[in-house]
């Protein structure tokens, strides 16, 4: 809509179509007067829409989907706007800036043209690493790319974390992204959890101090126009996993504390909550034998959201839930992947959804189901979640300008100074675990390569094709898993963290062959006492490309990191090391903080 001025001269986007400046409409009115404004000329339908947080795809073209078709559900976009009142959606694709530009501003053109003009908060999940389970990430679509987050933990850089934030900020507003749901502020405690590459590691202190930086650089100073709300996770510490197995799937809803750090993990938020966090995710995980805690879901219980974070934090942002707590999800193939309501499960999702918001929760991650609320939610409870919608889209300035420029997005995303920072920051986090000494390899070296693209490799070297005529071999290895049988859960890399007995005898007799050169992407702590007993070095990186490991092994660039986890000596001290306690496995192959210096 465009801007209209009032009798002051002030300029103001008409959202409500009457020619006059509501106190909704007017900037310069507190945002706490503009939301109470607006919350009074809500329906109710209107206000049970915006607890509502629904996945959406887009056309590779930038055009709005509303018959989605890919493997995980997504809602029907014009439908959840136009009819649901929904005004939070989250990107579940890697489309290109200037196409995802154009959608962005189509979608806001929809919301323009709804009876109030309240605009649409995007928010996606990160989009800058490696990491390639749709569950938990987005490729990039053109955005810089990073190390994983443990690589800003291997190096304890907060300066350089809010550089990476600020990059964050800068590619995400420019396509319209205005929430992001991370940082996570979990604690990589158990060794064999799946999602440990989305943390900081496993020192409390480094994790607690880079995600406030992280907040801090994407934020800003403060919340405003120029933000990216962030919306930390996952409250209170999702990782203290039962056997390592994550709750987004019934084989393992259990978190567990044998050790008793539940407090351990919990804190580790404080410092980015204190940064000025806008948002805050619960993890679905099931605590068991917790003293004060019902063993149902995190966001299910008053005394973890209401309690805990609300009243002893003093939290009033808003509050999340992740994905899919109400609703079963019915993938393409026809697979049912159950709704994550662990301890609930025998609650319908109407019953379900008031329990959420009984303990304090704002809104339902991944659903799009607003009439299970309807009429059973009193009125001044739908005001005070959607009034925390409301207050962050009008700090943000949603509210005032919504739209962005398609030529700025594709000069913004993937723009060359972030891109080589982000190559800077791949290099400069891996780790040389060993062979130091045999580093950094020569120039035109005859060179043998698996794991390896050969034409960036023969950029360095003269590649060879058997290990015979090579004089070192370079292998690059991910860290070892074992995935499920099937889909989605068949994403996340959970399981043992040992290499499989064909492998680690083809490694070993490489080795015994020609000097080997090993990298491993340490997305979990790998189990390699063998490999590291036999490779003439051994390295860790936390998301790199081909090249950023051959500039570390070629002496092109210094790796820094030191590693934020310890790497176990074998799995049965794995098995036999508390879910909840950083470290402490015995014995460990490489301590957290290797190599020391």
């Amino acid at each position: 809509m465009l801007p209209l001025l009032d009798d002051d001269g002030v300029a103001f986007r008409d959202l409500d179509g009457d020619g006059v400046m509501a106190p909704y409409e007017d900037p310069r009115r507190p945002v706490g007067e503009r939301v109470r404004d607006l919350l009074a000329r809500m329906t109710a339908e209107e206000k049970a829409g915006l607890l509502f947080h629904a996945p959406v795809a887009v056309a590779l073209d930038g055009g709005v989907v509303d018959a989605p078709a890919g493997l995980l559900p997504a809602a029907p976009t014009t439908s959840v706007l136009r009819d649901g009142h929904l005004r939070c959606l989250s990107l579940m694709a890697p489309v290109a800036a200037g196409p995802l530009a154009r959608w962005h501003n189509r979608v806001q053109d929809l919301a323009a043209h709804s009876r109030l003009g309240i605009p649409v908060l995007v928010s996606s999940d990160p989009r800058h690493s490696a990491n390639d389970n749709p569950l938990t990430s987005v490729p990039s679509g053109g955005c810089s790319r990073w190390p994983e987050p443990l690589g800003f933990g291997a190096l304890d850089d907060e300066d350089l974390v809010r550089e990476f934030a600020s990059a964050v900020r800068a590619e995400y507003a420019a396509v319209g992204i205005r929430l992001a749901l991370h940082p996570m502020a979990d604690l990589a405690s158990e060794p064999r959890w799946a999602r440990i590459s989305g943390t900081f590691g496993a020192d409390p202190d480094v994790v607690a101090r880079l995600a406030a930086a992280y907040v801090e650089g994407l934020q800003g100073p403060a919340l405003g126009p120029g933000s990216v709300a962030a919306m930390v996770k996952h409250w209170p510490g999702a990782g203290p996993q039962a056997g390592g197995l994550d709750a987004h799937f019934a084989s393992g809803p259990d978190q567990v504390y044998p050790a008793g750090r539940f407090e351990l993990h919990r804190d580790r938020f404080r410092p980015a909550l204190r940064a000025g966090a806008a948002a805050v995710m619960p993890y679905y995980g099931r605590p068991v034998g917790v003293a004060g805690l019902r063993e149902v879901g995190f966001a299910f219980d008053p005394s973890v959201v209401a309690g805990q974070l609300r009243r002893d934090e003093g939290f009033d942002g808003l509050v999340c839930t992740d994905f899919g707590l109400l609703s079963d999800s019915v993938l393409a193939d026809g697979t049912v992947w159950p709704a994550r309501a662990w301890g609930v499960e025998h609650l319908d999702r109407t019953s379900r959804a008031l329990l959420l918001l009984d303990a304090g929760v704002d809104q339902f991650g991944g659903e799009w189901c607003p009439e299970v609320i309807a009429g059973r939610v009193r009125e001044a409870r739908l005001d005070e979640s959607a009034g925390r919608v409301l207050a962050l889209m009008f700090h943000l300035g949603l509210f005032e300008n919504p739209y962005v420029s398609e030529e700025n997005a594709v000069l913004t995303v993937g723009r060359s100074d972030f891109v080589a920072a982000g190559a800077s920051a791949q290099r400069r986090s891996m780790v040389v675990l060993t062979g130091s000494g045999v580093l950094p390899l020569s120039d035109g070296v005859r060179l043998y390569v698996e794991g390896v693209d050969r034409e960036v490799a023969a950029r360095y070297a003269s590649i060879v094709d058997t290990s015979e005529e090579a004089e070192v071999a370079l292998v690059r290895l991910d860290a070892p898993c074992e995935p499920a049988a099937r889909l989605p859960e068949a994403f996340f890399h959970q399981g043992r963290l040992d290499l499989a007995p064909d492998r680690l005898e083809h490694l070993t007799a490489l080795a015994a062959t020609v000097p080997t050169v090993v990298d491993v992407f340490l997305e979990r702590p790998a189990v390699l006492p063998e490999v590291a007993a036999s490779a003439a070095a051994l390295l860790g990186d936390f998301g790199a490309t081909d090249d950023a490991v051959l500039d570390v092994v070629f002496g092109r660039a210094r790796a820094e990191g030191r590693l934020p986890f310890e790497l176990p000596s074998s799995m049965a001290a794995v098995e036999a090391h508390p879910e909840d306690l950083p470290g402490g496995t015995v014995d460990p192959l490489f301590p957290l903080g290797h190599p020391k210096g």
